[in-house]
């Protein structure tokens, strides 16, 4: 591991000032650290964050809810009015990681957690996203886990999180502070990129911005499913997972929100699929059209087109369910 110094923010403008350059926040250290072990992540300084006011769950006074930064993933995931006002959260977020790294881990690195691609980790490999101009290996190598959707010939990889899911499903808003003091609120289905030509610029932030916080809006639609499948039941990352909102009046589809996991390099949000559905007869054959559409722009690589047919299918039965027609 490179060495680093080591410093201990007071305040959350402290912290900003101090992260000016070469440095990187320190809050869990889940997956930093071990990016730091692998020399993929090289800081020349640590800002240790822990001891900020930022770990609180607030209600909002127009309803809604408001996550700290540092609140840790368990912390979030049992408190009582997530598990009945937002239980997609608490449903995706005990389907990530272990019971201990679900204790260590915030709310805010669990957003800007990075890929698990191995050739992202391998520093014999080429890989854009930890050495951009140097290019990808995974596109003619063993992609099983990699994107189908959104990706470019830059970076396949995908984006690891559960918890994200689930956020952008909930079009929750990411709050941060940057230099000066200046705040700013994103939505959380613009925070993170696609790759493009630069898959090293992963999210929206500006240099020394730091999350404090992440809204939770105050009115959700209907029923909801956070649906997972992996290669093992615990402790393993998602192949393809479906974050579904779905409210039915009448027989038709009075509002849906449908998010993504394990295709893409962000949480992928079915827009068009949701349109779609939008207004139509909440039906078997409506959900199979709809879960086509999600995938229909998708562009698997040699060994990943299974998940092209398993995100399909597994859109398909979450609405069925919802809907109470399986």
């Amino acid at each position: 591991m490179k060495e680093f110094a080591y410093v201990r923010a007071a305040t959350v403008s402290d912290a900003i000032d101090q992260a000016a350059g070469s440095a990187r926040y320190l809050a869990g250290g889940t997956n930093l650290i071990d990016l730091m072990r692998e020399e993929v992540e090289r800081p020349e300084r640590l800002v240790d964050i822990t001891r900020l006011p930022l770990a609180g769950i607030e209600d909002q006074p127009g309803g809604g809810l408001r996550l700290g930064a540092l609140a840790r993933n368990s912390q979030v995931a049992h408190d009582e009015r997530v598990r009945h006002r937002y239980p997609l959260l608490a449903k995706a977020i005990l389907n990530g990681a272990s019971p201990q790294l679900r204790n260590k881990a915030t709310v805010g690195g669990n957003l800007l957690q990075r890929t698990r691609c191995g050739y992202f980790y391998d520093a014999a490999a080429a890989c854009n996203k930890r050495a951009p101009r140097t290019g990808c290996d995974a596109l003619d190598g063993f992609n099983r886990t990699h994107a189908v959707l959104g990706s470019s010939e830059s970076c396949i990889a995908v984006h690891p999180s559960d918890m994200c899911v689930a956020l952008a499903a909930l079009d929750a808003v990411v709050n941060v502070q940057g230099p000066g003091g200046v705040r700013r609120a994103v939505p959380f289905t613009d925070f993170h990129r696609l790759p493009g030509r630069t898959p090293d610029v992963e999210t929206e932030l500006r240099d020394g911005e730091l999350i404090t916080s992440v809204d939770l809006p105050p009115d959700l639609p209907g029923q909801a499913a956070y649906v997972k499948v992996r290669d093992r039941a615990s402790y393993a990352f998602a192949l393809v997972s479906v974050a579904v909102l779905l409210r039915v009046e009448r027989g038709r589809t009075a509002a849906v929100r449908i998010a993504l996991g394990g295709v893409a390099h962000k949480p992928w949000r079915a827009y068009s699929a949701e349109e779609m559905l939008t207004g139509a007869v909440a039906d078997e054959p409506a959900f199979r059209l709809a879960a086509e559409e999600a995938v229909a722009e998708a562009r698997p690589r040699r060994h990943n087109g299974f998940k092209v047919q398993l995100a399909e299918r597994l859109i398909r039965r979450t609405l069925t369910e919802l809907a109470g027609l399986s």
